[in-house]
């Protein structure tokens, strides 16, 4: 469903991002790691469109990116780390404004806002304004957003920033249950995060793609020998020391 190959990204004299290959398959929910400046955002933002790559391509679905980019865009539901929510409108507002936006026919969009809502628990709040909502549920609503017109690829920039534990955890269980449907692609510093959300994980460092696989995988291969659980998320926080340490 994503396939990435040779991608890179030039601000001027700074390269944020260098020869990027990797393939997510239909279903996968895939953590994107790295430290502050690893080039995550970057690399989202080509992923979505909103960038154009310096040199290498990207496919969403089997469509090019940047060579059929309205299509491409049809199958991706993106959250950017500040859900992009107008304060004076209602959650519904917000929501049926998004699907005209996304060109779902007027017929269809009370019916997916109604879905959408459901599926990410803002139901019950679909009548107040976005402005009045706690940081959780407007995470909720950006998440439902990024739903509407059910996309084959969900692409979620820290999706759990600045929540407290109990949104945490809500939120983690929302972008877990989506996985199989939906293929997800989720950028975060959280490393227990990672851990317990995602099957897979891309480490950045520099720009450059360190490490992929599964995390049962990177468990073998750096961690050799060792009898390590996934309930056991400190393993990850030593993996991601050792590929993002300067030997």
């Amino acid at each position: 469903m994503i396939e990435v190959s040779g991608l890179t990204k030039r601000f001027r004299d700074r390269t944020a991002v260098l020869d990027l290959t990797f393939s997510i398959g239909r279903g996968e929910v895939v953590g994107l790691l790295g430290p502050n400046g690893a080039g995550k955002t970057t690399t989202l933002r080509l992923l979505t469109g909103f960038l154009p790559a310096t040199s290498g391509s990207i496919r969403i679905a089997g469509f090019d990116v940047f060579e059929q980019p309205m299509e491409a865009r049809r199958r991706i539901g993106y959250l950017p780390e500040v859900p992009p929510l107008y304060e004076a409108m209602t959650v519904r507002g917000q929501l049926r404004f998004a699907s005209e936006l996304k060109g779902l026919p007027r017929r269809l969009v009370p019916g997916e806002v109604e879905r959408v809502a459901g599926l990410t628990g803002v139901d019950g709040v679909l009548d107040r304004l976005t402005s009045n909502l706690s940081k959780g549920f407007r995470q909720r609503v950006g998440i439902a957003q990024a739903l509407l017109g059910d996309p084959d690829v969900l692409i979620l920039d820290e999706p759990t920033v600045g929540l407290d534990p109990i949104q945490i955890r809500e939120v983690r269980d929302l972008v877990r249950s989506l996985g199989g449907r939906h293929t997800v692609l989720l950028s975060s510093h959280l490393l227990p995060e990672v851990a317990m959300t995602c099957t897979k994980a891309i480490v950045l460092n520099a720009g450059r793609l360190v490490d992929f696989d599964t995390l049962d995988g990177l468990i073998a291969r750096h961690l050799p020998g060792r009898k390590v659980t996934l309930d056991d998320i400190a393993f990850l926080e030593e993996i991601f020391g050792k590929l993002v340490t300067p030997a």
